[in-house]
């Protein structure tokens, strides 16, 4: 038999594929794009992108695994699914905080804007909409009408801390009731833009 006809079904399959001749390669570098296309649709939900974003990320994001699996940078610590999804999550957040750095280049800091993208609940999608429609002296303002508590907590938030953590630095019981805490005072700013 000149060719064998090969499926190409696991991990490791891809990863020895993208290693081969012209031909393997490239059907594995297809695999991979279609495999894990659906990751378009969960960007465009999670961070409220438009398909054409979230395509490009997407795709950027298959390109730099495929390069990083071809010079050895993927250690294989993780699935390759788990490793694209890594590598795709933080395109999209970089699509995002490039499109907002571009709309308030002049009045941005980088804590709020961290805090926005970072925030991992339900009032994600309305935050990040009024942070869009809303200029950031507002948010600001919006901000220090919260009271020193939550500003505090969402502060240390955008600044990568855990809730763990938090909880340790003001005194809470557990980080359970950090988050509690978290969604109240989200739920807080919301309405203060509400009722403006």
């Amino acid at each position: 038999m000149p060719f064998e006809q090969h499926t190409i079904s696991t991990d490791e399959d891809l990863i020895e594929n993208l290693h081969q001749n012209a031909l393997l390669k490239r059907k594995a570098e297809d695999t991979i794009f279609t495999r894990y296309a659906y990751f378009i649709k969960e960007g465009m939900h999670k961070y409220t992108l438009l398909e054409e974003d979230a395509f490009d990320a997407y795709s950027d994001a298959v390109l730099q695994a495929i390069n990083n699996i071809v010079s050895g940078v993927f250690e294989r610590k993780s699935s390759l699914k788990t490793y694209l999804y890594r590598i795709f999550t933080n395109k999209c957040v970089d699509l995002i905080r490039k499109k907002t750095t571009n709309k308030n280049s002049i009045h941005q800091t980088s804590s709020l804007t961290d805090m926005l993208f970072m925030i991992a609940d339900s009032a994600k999608t309305v935050v990040q909409q009024l942070v869009e429609k809303t200029d950031v002296d507002m948010l600001k303002n919006k901000m220090n009408e919260l009271g020193d508590n939550c500003r505090q907590l969402l502060t240390l938030f955008a600044d990568c801390y855990t809730d763990k953590e938090i909880a340790t630095t003001m005194d809470y019981k557990s980080a359970d009731v950090v988050k509690t805490s978290r969604l109240r005072c989200l739920e807080k700013l919301r309405q203060l833009y509400l009722n403006k």
